[in-house]
């Protein structure tokens, strides 16, 4: 479980102007020793040896500075009677593993009500009112399109226009879009400035296999995986792809976690159509060799949709990254508890919660995996956890290190060899995925529109107390 907000020392810096000295700017072109100037939540000036009159220095010597993660694709719970405080500590959570920023999903299983999940209006409306002040740092939501609401294409245009462009759909489970609805959806949301985003598995393919696999009593937490093969992935894929062209829209696709999705997004790229793909990091650092630990309390803590792949479908996706194929890695997090969503001992898998945490270990995995191991360079790091997020779902203010945009900064130490520990995380859920592996690097500080975390923390506690 994750400790409380004023378990950790942050610095508390707030001041009328603040210079981060001496460390290594990164930024999607490149890195480069630079000072930071920042004052009014904003980044005044970027340069060698800055000084100004009466401002506090962070001397970030043999540190990397980034500007703040921006995670797109997070499942984070509601407040509610049963989960008062999740949203507030996983939020929290993001912040100590150098995310400034979320974007979050109102789909089934993140506490919505009945009327909230019929209308995608009225779930954007509870979801700021149940959201209000209970964060500190900046999150948005992607309203999810479900087939079981009333009128959720009719609904797009109002939500576009109130502030919500991107938004996502399923083609799997009960609550998914059929076909015709799911191609109208990219349609409407493309004339009208928006993004679909779509999970792409085929139930044509998956149903059968899933009937097949409980006909036989092959009921265990490993057949989730087995009945979700990667060819299922990659002709949803191809479907997906079809649709945005005919629709002549956008498309992000979620999750992608294989190599046959992978070439079906190179070759749309190489059409040149507006295509765009995510991956996540335990699809970059855990492989389905896990599925086969004769445990099935460790092999419940990887039941995720896409379930993770082959080393050689890792190998792809990491490819897929440095060569622009792909374009985001988001977390996917979803704050499954094994004494709550996920439930051991382990029902037949067909009912077990899909996901795992992932907010505050996002940039962590990435670095360790990716940078520290050769796999991508920083700048390209910083380009798929920040820069391009923010290019993607409207975000000008956030994503990169220049003068005018929001003053969100992780000055992050590449220094400090680590075993990943969920005793020393804080999100809500009470395992990680990827417990007992070596990490490289650790944050050291994390700055939000200005403020050092630690102020931000208390100042945030102070209004949760007033």
């Amino acid at each position: 479980m994750g400790g409380s907000p004023g378990d950790r020392d942050w610095g508390g810096i707030l001041t009328p102007e603040l210079i981060v000295a001496g460390g290594t700017v990164v930024t999607s072109d490149g890195k480069q020793e630079m000072d930071i100037s920042v004052a009014d939540g904003q980044i005044k000036a970027i340069g060698p040896d800055l000084i100004a009159d009466g401002a506090r220095i962070l001397d970030a010597t043999g540190m990397l500075v980034l500007p703040g993660i921006i995670d797109v694709h997070t499942h984070l719970r509601l407040p509610d009677a049963e989960h008062p405080d999740r949203f507030r500590r996983d939020t929290l959570a993001a912040a100590h593993g150098g995310t400034t920023t979320v974007l979050t999903f109102n789909n089934p299983g993140t506490g919505i009500s009945a009327e909230a999940g019929r209308s995608l209006l009225a779930g954007l409306d509870e979801f700021q009112v149940r959201t209000a002040g209970e964060s500190p740092i900046d999150f948005g939501l992607s309203a999810v399109i479900s087939g079981h609401q009333a009128s959720p294409i009719g609904e797009l245009p109002a939500l576009i226009a109130a502030g919500v462009p991107t938004f996502k759909a399923f083609m799997v489970y009960d609550f998914r879009l059929p076909d015709e609805d799911l191609e109208q959806a990219m349609r409407t949301a493309a004339r009208h400035g928006g993004m679909l985003q779509v999970h792409c598995e085929e139930p044509a393919i998956i149903d059968p296999l899933v009937a097949d696999a409980l006909r036989m009593g092959q009921t265990g937490c490993r057949f989730h995986a087995l009945t979700r093969p990667s060819r299922a992935e990659g002709v949803a894929t191809r479907k997906a792809i079809e649709m945005a062209r005919r629709a002549e829209a956008p498309l992000y696709i979620v999750h992608l976690s294989c190599e046959e999705a992978l070439e079906a997004v190179a070759e749309a790229k190489a059409r040149g159509e507006p295509i765009h793909a995510e991956t996540c990091p335990h699809y970059l650092a855990l492989t389905d060799a896990l599925y086969a630990d004769p445990d099935e309390a460790e092999v419940i803590k990887r039941v995720i949709s896409p379930p993770l792949r082959t080393e050689a479908d890792v190998d792809a996706l990491w490819l897929g990254l440095r060569d622009g194929t792909l374009d985001v890695v988001g977390s996917d997090h979803v704050p499954d508890r094994l004494d709550g969503e996920k439930r051991i001992p382990a029902p037949p898998f067909p009912e077990i919660s899909n996901g795992a945490p992932g907010i505050e270990t996002l940039l962590s995995v990435v670095y360790s995996e990716g940078v520290a191991k050769g796999r991508i360079g920083v700048a390209r790091m910083v380009e798929v956890l920040a820069s391009n997020p923010a290019r993607l779902f409207g975000l000008p203010s956030k994503g990169a290190i220049e003068v005018g945009r929001d003053a969100d900064l992780v000055i992050w130490d590449p220094r400090p060899d680590h075993l990943m520990r969920q005793a020393d995380l804080h999100h809500t859920s009470d395992f990680t995925p990827y417990e007992g592996m070596r990490m490289q690097g650790a944050v050291r500080e994390v700055i939000i529109r200005g403020r050092g975390i630690g102020e931000t923390l208390g100042r945030f506690l102070e209004r949760r107390l007033a």
